[in-house]
C-alpha cells in the first residue's frame, strides 16, 4: 500500500513543521493566590530581543520567560512582566497583596551581567522593587507565613581576592574541588535587612519551607554540590538562635521536609541507600521507589508510610491546608498523576485520571488547585480544579495558533515482549492516517534509562509531530528500565542493558508491522542519552532499520564509567569497574559486551551522531569513539559537535538545527533518494 502523505491542498490544515515547533510557548510555574481567586503562571518562547529584520547580522534568539495572571474562573489571561531577561518563580504573599517573581534586571555581559534576584510587585498594580542583592544572585525562596521575611538560598561568595584572580584569568580548577555552597539567608521585607541562617559544610537544596509560627525552617542539603554525591540530609534550624538539627541519620533523603500545618510533624521522602560507599564515601544510586515518611518533632519517631500496594515513586510531598492529607504526583506509566495519601486511613488514592499534571498550587483553603496540564493534543495549559473530584476546567489558551494545524492521533498500545511480559507505549499516527496503510516508522527510544515516555504533546525536543505531518507513525516505547511501572519494572534491565529492554523494544516494531501499521521497509531509530545508548546497541545488532540518529550517546560504557559527571549511576546498573590486575575481568567484560562499540564492524545503518560540546553528562569522548570505530570501518557515519551545549540542547539555532539534519537524514536513507524533506 502506498505510504500516506500529509494533505496539502488550500484549505486543509497542515501539520506542524519544525518553525511551528519553535514556535511553541510551554506553561509552567503555577501558583494560586490565597483565596482562590487568580493564578499566575509563567509563559517561556523565544523571543528575538535584537532582532533587526536580519538574522544574518548575528541577532540571537534567546528562550525566556515571564509571568502572566488570569483569574481562576476564566477569563482575560495578563501578562504581569516584560524584562528582557525574562522572569520567573512567581508566588503570591500570605495576604494576597504582593506577588514575588526572580528576575535579572540591569545591564552588563558576561561576569558583570546582573544575577537572579527577588523582585515584589503590587497585585493591584505598580512598580515592582528589588529585595535582594546577594552577589551571586538567588535560586530559590519561599514567603514567612505571616509574609514578614522570605528565605532565600544563594551561593557562598568568593573573597575579594579570588574574585580578582578570577577576572584576571589566573582560575586553575581542582577537579571535583574547590566547591561554591549554597546556603540559606533571610531577608525581613519591609526593611531588606538579610541574614545568613546556615554555613559550614552542606549545601541547601531547592526552597526552605517554614513553620506555621515562622520560628523555623526546614531544609535538605548534601556535603557538596557534586551531581554524583548520593548523600542528602533533612535539617531544621531555628531563624532566631540558628541552632541547627539534623533530622536524618541515613544520608537517604530525596526532598525538601514540609512542616504539617500544626508544626509538629514534618513530611518528606526518602531512599534508602542499598549500596556500600566507596572509599570517598559516596555510594552508587539506587533504583528503588522514593518512601513517603513523617517525623514527629517532639518524639523524634520516624514513619514510613510506604504500602506493597503502592508501587509508583512519590515526588515533593505538601499537606493539605488542614493536615488531614499529602499531596504529591508521581510517575505513572504514560502519566504524572496528583496522588492524595490520607493520613488517618493510611492510604493512597489516585487524584487525577490520565492526565499529565506538571505542578499544582492549593488556595488556602485547600478547597480549589491550579494544575499545569500538558495533553497530547495540546501543549501544557493552566487548569483549576474546585472541590474533591477531578474535573479540571482549562482557563488559559496559550497557543491558540495551534488549531489551524492538523495533528496526528496518539494511541496507548501495549504489546506482549519475548519473555511474555506487558509493554506500554504511545503510537503518533500520521496526519490523516486511515486504517490498513503501511507507512514509514520512526522508533524514539527515552533517556534514563529511568525515564519514560508520556501520553503528552509531540512538539518539544522530540518533535513528533513534524514527522507525522509528512506522514510517518512513530512509537515511543517505555521497555523496562522506565519509571511508572513500579519498582520491578524499573530495576529489571539492572546489568542487562541491550538485554530484555533491546527485546522490549523489539517486540514492539514487531507488533506495528502485525498490525499493518509499519512498513518493515521504510523504519529509523532515534534516541537521546540512554535512548542514544539504545541507539548505538540497536545499530550493532540489527541491520532492521535504514537510518538512525544517536544523541548524546554513550556506546562506550567502560570510558563512559571514568568520564561521567554520575559515574555511580552507570555503577548502579554494572558495578564499578574493576581494575584490578586481571586487565579484562569478568566485570569488564561485561562493560565491554554491552557496548555498542565493541560491535562496530556489525553496524550496517547510516548513523547520524548529534551531541553538545560541553557535555559533561555524557563526555565528548563517547561520539569521537564511536565515529572514529565507524568511520575507519568504512560505515555510513556524521558527527556534529553543538558548540557551547551541555548534555541537552538549548539555543534556538542547535534546535532547529537538530530537527532539519535528523530529519533530512532520516528521509533519505529510509525513504530514498529525491524524498521531499522539507515542509
Amino acid at each position: 500500500m502506498p505510504v500516506l502523505l500529509p494533505a496539502q491542498s488550500s484549505g486543509t490544515p497542515r501539520g506542524l513543521d519544525d518553525t511551528d515547533v519553535m514556535r511553541i510557548k510551554s506553561v509552567g510555574g503555577v501558583a494560586l493566590s490565597p483565596d482562590g481567586g487568580k493564578v499566575l503562571y509563567t509563559v517561556s518562547a523565544w523571543e528575538h530581543p535584537a532582532a533587526r529584520g536580519d538574522t544574518a547580522l548575528g541577532d540571537r534568539h534567546e528562550r525566556r520567560s515571564h509571568v502572566w495572571i488570569v483569574p481562576a474562573a476564566g477569563g482575560l489571561p495578563r501578562q504581569l512582566t516584560y524584562g528582557e531577561r525574562g522572569e520567573s518563580q512567581p508566588a503570591w504573599s500570605p495576604d494576597g497583596q504582593t506577588i514575588a517573581f526572580v528576575a535579572a534586571r540591569g545591564t552588563g555581559t558576561g561576569e558583570d551581567a546582573p544575577r537572579p534576584q527577588l523582585w515584589l510587585l503590587p497585585a493591584d498594580g505598580g512598580e515592582a522593587r528589588q529585595l535582594t542583592t546577594a552577589r551571586d544572585g538567588i535560586s530559590g525562596y519561599s514567603w514567612s507565613p505571616n509574609g514578614a521575611h522570605i528565605a532565600y538560598v544563594t551561593s557562598d561568595t568568593l573573597t575579594r581576592e579570588q574574585e580578582a584572580k578570577r577576572r584576571r584569568r589566573d582560575d586553575p580548577q581542582v577537579y571535583e574541588g574547590d566547591f561554591r555552597l549554597n546556603h540559606l539567608w533571610v531577608i525581613e521585607v519591609a526593611s531588606g535587612k538579610s541574614t545568613k541562617i546556615t554555613s559550614g559544610a552542606l549545601t541547601v537544596s531547592g526552597a526552605p519551607h517554614w513553620s506555621p509560627d515562622g520560628a523555623k525552617l526546614a531544609f535538605s542539603a548534601s556535603p557538596t554540590p557534586m551531581i554524583r554525591d548520593e548523600r542528602r540530609d533533612a535539617y531544621v534550624v531555628d531563624v532566631a538562635s540558628l541552632r541547627l538539627d539534623k533530622i536524618s541519620a541515613g544520608s537517604d533523603v530525596e526532598s525538601t521536609p514540609q512542616f504539617s500545618p500544626d508544626g509538629r510533624t514534618l513530611a518528606f521522602t526518602m531512599l534508602p541507600h542499598e549500596f556500600a560507599p566507596h572509599k570517598d564515601g559516596i555510594m552508587p544510586r539506587t533504583l528503588r521507589n522514593a518512601r513517603l515518611v513523617t517525623f514527629d518533632l517532639a518524639t523524634r519517631a520516624l514513619t514510613n508510610l510506604a504500602r506493597p500496594d503502592f508501587d509508583v515513586s512519590p515526588g515533593q510531598p505538601r499537606w493539605s491546608p488542614d493536615g488531614k492529607q499529602l499531596w504529591f504526583t508521581a510517575s505513572d506509566r504514560v502519566y504524572q498523576s496528583l496522588y492524595v495519601y490520607d493520613v488517618a486511613s493510611k492510604g493512597y488514592t489516585k487524584r487525577s485520571r490520565n492526565a499529565l499534571v506538571g505542578g499544582f498550587s492549593a488556595s488556602a483553603d485547600g478547597n480549589t488547585l491550579a494544575l499545569a496540564i500538558d495533553a497530547s493534543d495540546m501543549p501544557g495549559e493552566v487548569y483549576v480544579q474546585r472541590g474533591a473530584g477531578w474535573a479540571p476546567t482549562r482557563v488559559t489558551t496559550t497557543n491558540p495558533w495551534l488549531a489551524e494545524r492538523a495533528l496526528g492521533k496518539h494511541e496507548v498500545i501495549t504489546w506482549k515482549s519475548k519473555d511474555g511480559r506487558d509493554v506500554e507505549g504511545v503510537l503518533l499516527y500520521p496526519v490523516g492516517y486511515q486504517p490498513g496503510a503501511r507507512v514509514p516508522l520512526l522508533v524514539s527510544a527515552h533517556g534514563g534509562p529511568t525515564g519514560a515516555h508520556t501520553n503528552g504533546f509531540k512538539g518539544g525536543s522530540s518533535p513528533g509531530q513534524t514527522y507525522a505531518a509528512r506522514g510517518w507513525a512513530v512509537l515511543y516505547p517505555n521497555p523496562r528500565g522506565s519509571t511508572g511501572y513500579g519498582e520491578w519494572w524499573m530495576h529489571a534491565n539492572t546489568g542487562d542493558w541491550g538485554g530484555g529492554d533491546y527485546r522490549d523494544i523489539m517486540t514492539g516494531v514487531d507488533a506495528l508491522i502485525a498490525r499493518g501499521v509499519a512498513d518493515s521497509s521504510k523504519m529509523a531509530f532515534e534516541g537521546w542519552s540512554y535512548g542514544g545508548y539504545m541507539t548505538s546497541w540497536v545499530v550493532s545488532q540489527t541491520g532492521r532499520f535504514k537510518a538512525a540518529m544517536m544523541g548524546a550517546g554513550l556506546p562506550s560504557l567502560l570510558s563512559m564509567a571514568g568520564t561521567t559527571d554520575i559515574p555511580g549511576y552507570i555503577n548502579t546498573f554494572f558495578g564499578q569497574p574493576q581494575y584490578d590486575g586481571s586487565i579484562v575481568n569478568a566485570n569488564i567484560r561485561k562493560y565491554l559486551e554491552r557496548s555498542g562499540i565493541s560491535y562496530s564492524d556489525k553496524v550496517t545503518t547510516p548513523l547520524l551522531i548529534l551531541h553538545g560540546g560541553n557535555d559533561e553528562r555524557v563526555p565528548i569522548g563517547q561520539p569521537m569513539e564511536f565515529y572514529r570505530a565507524l568511520k575507519d570501518r568504512g560505515k555510513t557515519t556524521e558527527l556534529v559537535f553543538y558548540p557551547r551545549e551541555g548534555h541537552g540542547l538549548s539555543e534556538w539555532y542547535h534546535q532547529l538545527d537538530r530537527m532539519k539534519r535528523e530529519y533530512e537524514w532520516m528521509a533519505r536513507f529510509t525513504l530514498g533518494a529525491g524524498t521531499k524533506t522539507a515542509m
